[in-house]
């Protein structure tokens, strides 16, 4: 886990008032919280990859913009970054509106910290790729200002973005392995 995606669960859970630490003393109780924590602290994160992404995606428009000085390249590469912009936007929308993770199958059954491990480390794929977009989208801009090979920059990107779609689109799988095995380890003990 980075230091980020710790950092965002740590700051959940230590947002925890008065009331809180007192009522996590009652038994069982401390295992719920633990579970809203880590449900705010994936929706948290969620809205920090998407909120970098919406950024991104700004940052794509003035692409677009700074290449439209030139009615010819303008012309020219308005349809790829069109189709990246969709691309891209489709991704934020799916990471906005995608379920609660961890939800469902932590109410059921006790996750081992090993399978956190495995959730924890796609979330930290997701933040990587949203950073690896973001540095793609720099350096497509930086191609266009300085009048290099827009074609590359623009594959480039669009071959991240749908890498970052197809990850995203196997969430629900990690999800659904993660509470699989759970319930497994659960019924052998």
């Amino acid at each position: 886990m980075t230091d980020e995606t710790q950092g965002l669960y740590d700051m959940i859970a230590g947002e925890r008032g008065p009331l809180s630490k007192l009522l996590s003393k009652i038994p069982g109780f401390k295992g719920y919280m633990e579970k809203e924590s880590r449900r705010d602290a994936d929706q948290l994160l969620r809205d920090t990859i998407s909120g970098r992404l919406q950024q991104t995606r700004l940052d794509l428009a003035d692409v677009l913009r700074t290449l439209s000085r030139d009615i010819i390249l303008g012309i020219e590469y308005a349809e790829p970054i069109g189709r990246a912009d969709n691309q891209l936007m489709g991704l934020i929308n799916k990471i906005k509106d995608a379920p609660q993770g961890y939800a469902g199958f932590f109410d059921a059954v006790k996750v081992k910290e090993d399978d956190l491990a495995r959730l924890y480390a796609f979330d930290e794929q997701m933040l990587t790729q949203a950073e690896q977009i973001a540095a793609d989208v720099a350096a497509l801009h930086k191609t266009v200002e300085n009048g290099l090979n827009i074609h590359d920059a623009v594959v480039t990107l669009t071959n991240t973005l749908r890498a970052a779609n197809e990850a995203f689109g196997k969430r629900q799988e990690v999800l659904n392995q993660v509470g699989v095995d759970a319930i497994a380890k659960q019924n052998n003990q």
